[in-house]
């Protein structure tokens, strides 16, 4: 055998293996796991260890009994509270994500525009906040908003108000929270949108008459879509399920699903239940990402 011939069989040999990676870690930390939740979801909940009964046991006549429960998605249905957490969460998902391209457009824009050194030093103040602990960097943020807190005590210092601002355990508090969270995640895939455009496209546009603003609005925006809709699912999706923003600055009275979760998981105990409203929000998360691909494939056979 020649030594080309050799060559492209060893590739062809070590295509398969190589490809098969993603989709065996797809299997082994996606789709086991999700089975898993979806068959403690259609169970019964019982007080023992486990807390829900299995799906098949044997008669003692030696047959084989299956037992589905498919009632805890008609409980949760049934209950406002967990509506009220889903719309709760998808709304403040969706404000967050939206304060977050507002945030991170211009700041991505102002990189990939700068020089090659700059865009170092940028890039690592980006980054730097994930060398600290997330939860540290949300307790941090409970003694910034806190009642006796550094911006209640400047702000009175400097004469702007006459008493504290109640900041914490709101709304406003969560949006801080998500947005200051998730920030770099919007930022990054702008950025790199941004910076693999060609940059003679917006000397040709102001060389035909375009002012600024109608060159970022016909030729940078959309070019930048691809990674303004990367970032928004970045955001988006993780925003939806978050548990430890909300469970520190939130209030009680506005519950997002991910607190729902964990208070059916550890302190109620309901599996089977808990399990059903994870299975739905999986889903209901899916949904933008298939969107999003359809969107892309569309976009591929445009530009052929």
């Amino acid at each position: 055998m020649s030594k080309p011939a050799f060559r492209d069989r060893f590739r062809i040999s070590w295509k398969a293996p190589v490809a098969g990676i993603p989709y065996l870690w797809l299997l082994l930390f996606f789709l086991a796991p999700f089975l898993i939740v979806l068959k403690i979801s259609i169970a019964d909940g019982v007080v023992s260890l486990p807390p829900y009964t299995p799906l098949w046991s044997w008669n003692d006549d030696g047959s084989l009994a299956i037992r589905l429960q498919f009632g805890n998605y008609h409980y949760f249905i049934k209950d406002p509270l967990y509506i009220i957490a889903y719309l709760n969460s998808l709304k403040i998902a969706a404000i967050s994500t939206v304060l977050c391209l507002l945030v991170a457009y211009p700041i991505a824009l102002a990189i990939a525009r700068s020089s090659p050194t700059g865009r170092s030093v940028y890039m690592l103040l980006i980054i730097l906040p994930f060398w600290t602990s997330f939860v540290l960097r949300i307790y941090a943020w409970m003694g910034l908003l806190n009642r006796n807190g550094l911006i209640n005590a400047a702000l009175m210092h400097l004469g702007l108000i006459d008493q504290p601002i109640t900041m914490m355990n709101t709304d406003f508090a969560v949006y801080l929270g998500i947005v200051y969270s998730y920030l770099p995640f919007m930022v990054l895939p702008i950025y790199v949108a941004l910076e693999k455009m060609d940059a003679s496209l917006l000397e040709a546009a102001g060389d035909l008459g375009s002012r600024p603003w109608q060159v970022f609005r016909d030729v940078t925006l959309p070019l930048s879509m691809p990674g303004v809709i990367a970032g928004s699912l970045l955001v988006f999706i993780p925003a939806t399920g978050e548990y430890v923003i909300p469970a520190l600055l939130g209030s009680p009275g506005s519950p997002m699903i991910g607190r729902v979760l964990f208070d059916e998981f550890y302190v109620n105990r309901d599996w089977p239940v808990a399990s059903a409203v994870a299975v739905v929000l999986v889903l209901i998360l899916v949904a933008p990402i298939l969107w999003f691909q359809r969107a892309q494939m569309r976009q591929a056979e445009a530009g052929r």
